[in-house]
């Protein structure tokens, strides 16, 4: 047992530094490589070829990461069709690791003054290598952050896993630019105005690619892929298919358009804080204050979100979050060169990013549920590749916006604090604060207009969709040898008092509509497999499951009256849809008190939705324990 317990922890610990290592490489290509491209990557001596250069460079950078956008699909199946005997991801993950963080590191630097000597070849050597170095950090990204279903099966360590690995992701983000001056000027042989040379830049790029190289490994070694039938690729990911399902599904769409215009502004000012510190405050190094205050606040950001969606709704949360950033740019634009009201500006505009990104995340995936009531059909995967498509949008469109501000103000080739004109400050603060607040204004009045999905919504949504899973889930189901004077005798899911199914405080239920059963007033919080099948149905709100068995019965277990409307608050699920379980797994715990507290019934209600089947209560109360038998299910289908 004890065995056990560490090996689940240094699968954490291994996979949390893994994100820590993979968020510390997209921190330093999203924000820090256009930084070495405008500023450092050509010299004064480059005369007007400078601004030129940069701006091709900045153009191929825009263009391929478009480019790779409509490969990352092609990625994700090539990934999910994988199978070595290291399993589906690691082998992406630990070679793409490589390959990415080798070229990144020959990004930082002239390619032997290849960019001078032979301009147009080093731009066609650096289309090459950039477009290789961002696919193969697409399968690593795809493959790492697909991998924590393949880790457990168990619900509750899937969560422990994703909140280690979401600390590890920010707590690595950010310390690059804590790491970033440092390193840049203990390797530089010219300190440059406290901007440093090539070759600390380089020295900064390849420590950034270690250690992100060494945490792939580690999530190679430290962690373990488990295999199940469930994991098994049924659906390919097509851009054609995103895009068919974001014209279908509106809230999908204008969230999307919302996020998109967003997220884009947002990591337009977060490019540009460094050049703030290097070209208006005049001192770069001090922008490692700024990074190691957003690496803390960022962790109790996303501490604070549960509580802050439950007093607010998340709706209201975004709305909190956005004026607070729009109130952080204003503060931006009248700071100056002081440097409290600088980093109190930038720690403003940090700290409503975690809320956003949860809120935006929450909604997506209850898009899922209002996309199959509307139309019928679940597109669970297409609808959650949706987000990673924007946010690599928003960092194309920043890359070359970020680019081309350095050459309109003049924040290129060693240029310092004091040569940036009044023009060039001009230009600077119209594209660092104007242009993103535009952007987030407009993707705000959107949302506001056009998104309506909430919490409320959503459950009710589900507790539609709760009627339509209970008469279909029988479908296509056939007992087997199945006659009419043929029975199953049935299992109690859970220990408490059983009443017939008329006793239920639900109409739906307690009229027959979702199918012949019984209920169970509980006593203890755990939910039993009753029988040996395969789990058909599962629900976001983890308070109620879908399973059929091996012999053919269709069976809705329900836990309590109006307990959608908690949205899996006290519920924990241990099981996926398609598994297969066996005779008295754990299925789903609940905490009584919880349900109790939101002032909701908490009777277990069993129905079997077969059109063809009966059920007999072998008694009609008293108290019984998970696996007595209850009932006989008999099967009335006389044949075709």
């Amino acid at each position: 047992m004890q065995e056990k317990k560490e090996s689940v922890l240094t699968s954490r610990l291994s996979y949390a530094f893994g994100a820590f290592g993979h968020d510390m490489f997209y921190a330093t290509l999203s924000t820090y490589f256009i930084m070495f491209v405008t500023s450092h990557l050509f010299d004064k001596s480059s005369g007007g070829m400078n601004a030129k250069m940069i701006s091709y460079i900045t153009l191929i950078i825009f263009i391929l990461r478009f480019v790779e956008l409509a490969i990352d699909p092609f990625i994700g199946n090539t990934i999910d069709n994988t199978t070595t005997r290291w399993g589906n991801f690691k082998p992406w993950i630990v070679g793409g690791g490589f390959i990415s963080a080798v070229i990144i590191a020959l990004l930082f630097t002239n390619m032997g003054g290849l960019n001078t000597s032979n301009p147009y070849l080093y731009l066609i050597v650096f289309a090459v290598l950039y477009i290789t170095m961002d696919i193969f950090y697409s399968f690593k990204d795809v493959g790492f952050w697909s991998m924590i279903p393949a880790l457990s099966f168990d619900s509750r360590e899937r969560e422990k896993t994703a909140t280690f690995a979401r600390v590890g992701s920010n707590i690595g983000a950010n310390i690059v630019g804590v790491m970033v001056m440092p390193i840049v000027l203990m390797f530089s042989q010219v300190s440059n105005n406290g901007q440093g040379d090539n070759r600390g830049w380089f020295a900064f790029a390849a420590v950034v690619a270690s250690i992100s190289f060494l945490s792939a490994v580690v999530v190679g070694l430290g962690t373990k892929e488990k295999n199940s039938e469930l994991r098994k690729n049924k659906e390919k990911t097509t851009f054609r298919g995103v895009l068919k399902v974001l014209t279908r599904n509106d809230q999908l769409m204008w969230l999307s358009l919302t996020y998109g215009l967003y997220t884009a502004g947002m990591q337009i000012t977060n490019a540009l804080e460094l050049y703030y510190f290097t070209y208006i405050l005049g001192d770069a190094s001090k922008f490692s204050i700024l990074a190691s205050i957003n690496a803390i606040i960022g962790v109790f950001a996303v501490i604070a979100f549960p509580p802050m969606a439950k007093k607010f709704s998340r709706r209201n949360v975004f709305f909190i979050s956005i004026a607070v950033m729009l109130i952080a740019l204003v503060l931006f634009l009248v700071a100056g060169s002081s440097l409290p009201m600088v980093i109190a500006a930038a720690v403003l505009f940090y700290i409503p990013q975690p809320l956003i990104f949860l809120v935006v995340l929450m909604i997506i995936t209850d898009s899922v549920e209002y996309g199959q009531l509307k139309f019928g059909h679940r597109d669970e995967s297409l609808t959650l590749s949706v987000r990673p498509l924007l946010d690599k949008m928003g960092g194309a469109i920043s890359n070359g916006v970020v680019g081309l501000t350095a050459v309109w103000a003049g924040m290129t080739a060693g240029a310092s604090a004091s040569d940036i004109t009044a023009h060039g400050h001009m230009v600077f603060k119209l594209m660092m604060f104007g242009f993103p607040a535009a952007l987030i204004l407009i993707g705000t009045f959107i949302f506001f207009r056009k998104v309506t999905l909430d919490e409320k919504e959503h459950a009710e949504i589900v507790e539609e969709l709760e009627k339509t899973w209970g008469k279909t889930l029988g479908e296509d189901v056939d007992f087997i040898d199945a006659n009419g004077d043929v029975s199953y005798t049935y299992p109690a899911p859970i220990d408490g008092e059983i009443e017939p199914l008329s006793a239920v405080a639900d109409e739906n239920f307690a009229s027959g509509k979702m199918g012949q059963g019984f209920a169970i007033k509980p006593t203890d919080g755990r939910i039993y497999a009753p029988f040996s099948g395969t789990v058909k149905v599962t629900f976001p709100t983890r308070h109620a499951i879908g399973l059929v068995s091996d012999q053919g019965i269709a069976t809705l277990i329900h836990i309590g009256i109006g307990t959608v409307n908690m949205r899996g608050t006290g519920f924990i699920q241990y099981v996926e849809q398609d598994q297969k379980v066996e005779k008295g797994d754990l299925l789903i715990e609940f905490w009584q008190p919880a349900i109790k507290k939101a002032g909701y019934d908490d009777t277990v209600i069993v129905v079997v939705t077969d059109k063809q089947a009966q059920v007999e209560l072998q008694t009609q109360s008293g108290k019984v324990e998970h696996g007595d038998e209850v009932a006989k299910v008999k099967s009335v289908n006389q044949g075709a």
